[in-house]
């Protein structure tokens, strides 16, 4: 299982769950977490914040799935 799948599943979200929350196609997240697919750094970003992690946590770059501090705009 893909740390992007065992995320979603954590927080018990569906992939059509993951559409609402990204605006990423079903059919194209569903090849995100085959790897079917690679990721753009908007996908990416969105997908991050939508499970509340960073983008190195997803990108294999760290373990810690806590999201570092976000920007207060």
């Amino acid at each position: 299982m893909t740390r992007l799948q065992e995320l979603r599943k954590e927080r018990g979200y569906t992939q059509t769950k993951m559409q609402m929350l990204t605006g990423i196609d079903q059919s194209d997240y569903s090849k995100l977490e085959r790897g079917k697919r690679y990721y753009t750094f908007e996908q990416l970003k969105r997908i991050a914040l939508a499970l509340d992690t960073s983008m190195d946590y997803l990108a294999g770059l760290t373990d810690e799935k806590k999201p570092y501090p976000r920007k207060k705009d």
